[in-house]
């Protein structure tokens, strides 16, 4: 195979190591988009960085690509790859909580769900993602949109420092001082540079949270999303809340007549004072009749984690994405035209608020350039069975076609597909050049180049 034989390999590693002629090797080459079916030729079940460190090593030395997985949830399917190697990071998934400080360190490997239980035990958060299973590491790369984001900023915004193994093999630890360049980075320039093994994120006071969904009538989507966009303007920033097209799924508090059917949805967060939830919530209320909703008192890890058996693992993905200044007439019309076709009870809309907080840092302060955003919108194709590929990847390409005029030219990379590779330079705005020479310095061979890849 190269330099390095796989018997060098499994004397460095203290994960197991799995190729095709292990029993273990079909399930370990498996990620969460079931369209993605590819046959590694050694994943490495890392369980430390120096395990990592090896895994970068071996695919350097022996010349091959090198896919670094952490939650496995990259639509495009970047956590694997054929005939290269995967850094597994899922074995790693500790998380570290400093109460006093008010930070918490996360493994590479762990995931929103990990992240939450260990910090809500304090009673601090942190902005994660929408679904607990998501990777903290991609998430937190790409950016990190999520309920929290009005009032506390983005995922990157919150981190502190973290730990990278680089091309070279080079274990760094990057924070402000440190580093600070790839630290820039890593705030929003995804899987690039690096693997990491730890971030260290800081806290804020959030233990329960008032919020749930609220269903409406399709009849009522289009006033639902005006309101939307004029409540969430200036709506107080613990208000975390965002409009979805959704089917229905049979859950107790939905009448069971209307199982299956699709609504229009406002997914809602209050972060303050809880006893304070009902008034945050009662403007959307006072759109239109609610049809059915599970909305009340409840911890941020059940909220955070709410739409989890929506997305199992082994559901075919196609997404597409676009950053939205405003959400104007004309694209709330396109919405109206093709969000009612959800196709299945998996797939969905989201229109997620990222103002707040998330514009009080520079565009240039970190990766993240589309701080003058005011939404970010994915058309999440999810579907189970791969018989109806065409048709729903067809839906979300043409939804993507009559909403792309109304937005900006960028979308968020963490909502990319596969074929979104030419979209790179308009996703990172003006930030692009300076990411592009980051990566001269600490990756100038592409080695991290499974993503949506900054060429060096």
């Amino acid at each position: 195979m190269g330099k390095l034989t796989i018997d060098h390999l499994r004397e460095r590693v203290r994960g197991e190591v799995v190729t095709p002629q292990d029993g273990a090797y079909e399930e370990a080459r498996k990620v969460h988009n079931a369209m993605i079916d590819r046959r590694p030729a050694v994943v490495v079940r890392c369980v430390n960085a120096g395990d990592v460190m090896a895994a970068v090593g071996f695919a350097r030395e022996n010349d091959l690509d090198l896919a670094v997985r952490g939650g496995a949830h990259s639509v495009p399917g970047f956590g694997t790859c054929d005939e290269g190697v995967v850094a597994d990071l899922s074995g790693m998934r500790g998380v570290r909580v400093d109460p006093v400080r008010r930070t918490a360190r996360a493994e590479g490997g762990a995931t929103w769900g990990d992240f939450n239980a260990a910090t809500h035990a304090f009673g601090l958060a942190t902005t994660g993602g929408i679904i607990s299973t998501t990777g903290v590491g991609g998430l937190t790369l790409g950016g990190g949109i999520g309920y929290l984001a009005r009032g506390l900023g983005l995922s990157c915004d919150n981190l502190v420092s973290a730990d990278v193994v680089t091309a070279d093999g080079e274990l760094l630890l990057v924070d402000e001082e440190q580093h600070p360049d790839l630290f820039w980075a890593l705030r929003g320039g995804g899987g690039n540079f690096g693997a990491v093994t730890s971030f260290e994120f800081g806290l804020a006071p959030v233990r329960d949270v008032y919020g749930g969904p609220m269903l409406f009538e399709l009849k009522d989507a289009g006033a639902v999303l005006r309101a939307f966009r004029e409540l969430i303007a200036d709506a107080p920033e613990q208000l975390g809340a965002f409009p979805a097209f959704q089917i229905a799924p049979p859950l107790p508090f939905i009448p069971q007549d209307r199982h299956g059917e699709p609504f229009i949805l406002v997914v809602a967060c209050w972060a303050g004072p809880v006893d304070e939830g009902e008034a945050a919530l009662r403007p959307f209320h006072e759109i239109a009749p609610v049809v059915a909703e599970h909305v009340g008192p409840m911890p941020y890890p059940a909220l955070n984690s709410a739409f989890d058996a929506l997305v199992p693992p082994g559901l075919q993905h196609y997404w597409k994405a676009n950053f939205v200044t405003e959400l104007t007439d004309e694209a709330i019309e396109a919405h109206l035209r093709y969000g009612p076709r959800v196709p299945v009870v998996n797939s969905t809309v989201h229109i997620y608020p990222i103002n707040g907080a998330c514009h009080r840092v520079a565009p240039d302060a970190t990766a993240f350039a589309y701080r003058d955003a005011s939404f970010a919108t994915v058309i999440a194709g999810m579907w189970p069975d791969a018989a109806d590929n065409e048709a729903n990847t067809a839906w979300v390409r043409d939804y993507y076609a009559a909403t792309a005029p109304h937005s900006q030219e960028g979308g968020y990379v963490n909502f990319m597909a596969d074929d979104d590779q030419d979209r790179i330079r308009v996703n990172y705005k003006g930030n692009y050049d300076r990411l592009v020479e980051v990566k001269r310095r600490y990756d100038p061979g592409n080695l991290f180049h499974l993503n949506q890849n900054i060429a060096p």
